[in-house]
């Protein structure tokens, strides 16, 4: 497991890592303060998908997933001033 984003204060896209494919586990956690943490994941690297509602967060959350050989990211929609969040996979 690897961390994507820690402490994410503002919108924005973790940088891609590598998935070699398989299933996997979504964590994310900490001060969502109205934040949404979702993962995503691109064939290329550059076209992304909501990979679904099991690993897209409103709060401390994990889930499940289970993809072929992609690129993942991290994306934090609706922060405010008192957003503070992780993820990993």
């Amino acid at each position: 497991m690897a961390t994507i984003i820690n402490a994410a204060t503002a919108n924005g896209s973790s940088a891609p890592v590598d998935w070699t494919g398989g299933t996997g586990t979504f964590w994310a956690w900490g001060n969502f303060g109205g934040a949404t943490v979702a993962l995503e994941a691109s064939p290329d690297g550059t076209n992304w998908i909501g990979v679904g509602p099991a690993v897209s967060f409103t709060q401390n959350g994990v889930g499940g997933f289970s993809l072929g050989p992609c690129r993942l990211r991290a994306t934090v929609s609706g922060a405010t001033a008192t957003t503070s969040v992780s993820a990993s996979a």
